[in-house]
C-alpha cells in the first residue's frame, strides 16, 4: 500500500510497536517522526526506520511536546497527515497499593498524551484542509479489565471513547479517527506467565509461535499488527472511522460499541424492591480471558 506523499507523527516509537508502527510506514513511503524520551534511543530509530525519517526526544503528556511533534513534521516535511499515538508506560498495582503517583503518571502519558497529540494535530490537519488519519492505539485491557491495571485500563477505555468522540468531531473535515487494539509479543506480554515462557521457547529455537497461540489468542509478532497500521493511513479506509480494531497474531477483529443488551420497563419507575424481584439479566463478562493453550 503506497503512502509516498505522506507524514507520519507516530508517538513512543523508540522500540516495541511503536518502532514496528514507524518502519512499517516508512515501507510504504511514509516521511515519518519518530518520538521516545532517550535521545539515542531516538537516534537508533531513525536510523533503524530509513527512508526520510526524523526523531523528536519528548516526553508526551504536555502540550509543548504535542506541538513540537507536530511542528517537527510541518518543519521537516511541510504537512502532517497521520498521526499515531502509542507512547505509554506501565505502573501495575493492584487497587488498595496503586498510589497517586501510579495512577497519575500512566493517565498523564496514555490518556492526556493521546488527548494534547490528537488535538495539535487535529489543528493542523484542519488548516491544511486536505483530510488526515488519526490512529489511537488502545489496549484489550481498556475495553475489558485487567487485574492490576486500574491506571492503565481506565487510560485505554477513555482512548476508545475519544476515537468515538473525535470521528464525530472530525468528520466534516474528512479525519478519520480509530483506535487500534493490538496483541503482541513485546517486552510486557513475556513477563505474562502463560504468554512468556512459549515466546522465549519459540524465538530461542527458531520457530514460529503455536498456531493455538496466533489464532486463538491473537498474539503474534509486532509485524502482525503493522498491516492495520498501515491500511488505516491510506485512502483505502477513508470510510471508516470511529471504530475500535484488533489486530494479532492470525486475528483481525471489529470490536462492538457498549450498548443495552438487556431491557425492562416498568410504569412508574423502579424502586429497589421491584428491582430485586425482576432482577433476571445475563451480566456481562469481565477482565481479559485466561489463555485456553494448546
Amino acid at each position: 500500500m503506497d503512502l509516498t506523499g505522506r507524514v507520519a507523527v507516530v508517538t513512543g516509537s523508540g522500540r516495541g510497536l511503536g518502532l514496528a508502527y514507524a518502519e512499517a510506514l516508512a515501507a510504504a513511503g511514509a516521511s515519518v517522526v519518530v518520538n521516545d524520551v532517550d535521545q539515542a534511543v531516538v537516534d537508533a530509530a531513525v536510523e533503524r526506520a530509513g527512508g526520510a525519517t526524523i526523531g523528536v526526544a519528548a516526553t508526551v503528556g504536555d502540550t509543548a511536546s504535542a506541538e513540537r511533534l507536530v511542528a517537527a513534521a510541518v518543519e521537516a516535511f511541510g504537512r502532517l497527515d497521520v498521526l499515531i499515538t502509542n507512547a505509554g508506560i506501565l505502573r501495575d498495582r493492584v487497587l488498595w497499593k496503586m498510589t497517586d503517583d501510579d495512577f497519575d503518571d500512566v493517565v498523564r502519558v496514555h490518556l492526556r498524551g493521546t488527548f494534547t497529540c490528537a488535538r495539535a494535530a487535529a489543528i493542523r490537519m484542519r488548516e491544511q484542509g486536505h483530510g488526515g488519519r488519526i490512529i489511537l492505539v488502545g489496549s484489550p485491557a481498556g475495553q475489558r479489565g485487567n487485574f492490576g491495571q486500574t491506571n492503565y485500563a481506565a487510560a485505554k477505555a477513555g482512548i476508545a471513547a475519544m476515537a468515538r468522540t473525535w470521528a464525530l468531531e472530525l468528520a466534516r473535515s474528512e479525519i478519520t479517527v480509530n483506535a487500534v487494539i493490538p496483541i503482541a509479543a513485546t517486552e510486557m506480554t513475556r513477563t505474562i506467565p502463560a504468554f512468556g515462557p512459549i515466546i522465549e521457547e519459540a524465538e530461542r529455537a527458531g520457530t514460529p509461535y503455536p498456531a493455538w497461540l496466533r489464532h486463538d489468542e491473537g498474539l503474534g509478532t509486532v509485524a502482525d499488527v503493522t498491516g492495520l497500521i498501515t491500511f488505516l493511513a491510506s485512502d483505502a479506509a477513508k470510510g471508516i472511522t470511529g471504530q475500535a480494531i484488533g489486530v494479532g497474531g492470525d486475528r483481525l477483529a471489529l470490536w462492538s460499541h457498549p450498548a443495552e443488551k438487556s431491557v425492562k420497563f416498568k410504569d412508574g419507575g423502579w424502586s429497589a424492591e421491584a428491582i430485586e424481584a425482576e432482577w433476571d439479566f445475563e451480566q456481562e463478562t469481565y477482565g481479559i480471558p485466561a489463555p485456553k493453550g494448546q
